[in-house]
């Protein structure tokens, strides 16, 4: 199936994760910010790249993102998250009751595009399959601040096997579209992690004996810098629900490819 063939199933509604689907394909996060925060929002956006880097900014009001496909951002996510004074408010499978002529789409780079190339690369990945994901955890490390967008920085973790974290790194180091190389290795609680609070309790979060924790940056670092300004209304992404874009997961300087 291609990432269009997802899109049309979750306009019909069908609800699910979106790790491991499309291999090859670019998955990005959405935030839909008021168009009086959107110059600050993507001021912050480029003030911490490796959490947000940022693959397309829409139009004041338009639900599509033309440079990422046939896309109707009301409808094509799994499921999205609302904020209503910087605190999540609740999910919904449409937004289109709730979309606003003033709402400016961000499409921001996630880490579930790089997972088919470190699988095809030779690391284990327990956490790639449909139904399992990563883990996402929030940090004691701050973001650098933008205008009132500000927050502390959040990370996915995988399980990588001891011997295979510097193909690991070495591979994702190639996907800065994707949050690029782990930011941290090993012990969690040197960046402020606990293993055992994972944000929105979802995906893996065991390590077996062989294995170390990796940290990446991680796309719902937004939503922390949408908390700290406060802002009167945000809709994102639902953690783990994607948006799925016809933008190939293609390696930083690789020659062009088709998955």
């Amino acid at each position: 199936m291609t990432p269009a063939d997802w899109r049309q199933r979750f306009r019909a509604g069908e609800m699910r994760q979106t790790a491991a689907l499309c291999p090859g394909w670019t998955q990005a996060n959405l935030a839909l910010i008021p168009a009086a925060f959107a110059d600050d929002f993507e001021a912050f956006l480029h003030a911490n790249p490796a959490a947000c880097p940022l693959l397309a900014r829409g139009r004041s009001g338009d639900p599509a993102l033309p440079d990422l496909g046939d896309i109707d951002l009301r409808h094509d996510l799994p499921l999205y998250r609302t904020f209503r004074d910087g605190q999540a408010t609740g999910t919904l499978p449409d937004i289109t009751a709730l979309w606003r002529d003033d709402l400016v789409p961000f499409a921001i780079g996630c880490s579930l595009s790089f997972e088919a190339d470190l699988v095809a690369a030779g690391v284990t990945l327990r956490c790639h399959a449909p139904g399992r994901s990563c883990s996402a955890f929030d940090t004691a490390l701050p973001n650098r601040p933008a205008g009132l967008f500000g927050g502390n920085l959040v990370v996915t973790m995988r399980a990588v096997a001891a011997d295979q974290v510097a193909l690991a790194t070495e591979v994702t180091r190639n996907h800065p579209q994707a949050h690029g190389a782990p930011i941290h290795t090993g012990d969690p609680a040197a960046i402020g992690v606990d293993l055992s609070r994972p944000i929105d309790g979802l995906g893996l979060t065991d390590l077996l004996p062989s294995e170390v924790a990796v940290f990446w940056a991680c796309g719902v670092t937004m939503e922390r810098a949408i908390a700290s300004a406060h802002l009167p209304f945000a809709i994102t992404h639902a953690p783990g629900h994607m948006l799925m874009t016809d933008l190939p997961a293609q390696p930083h300087g690789a020659s062009a490819w088709t998955p």
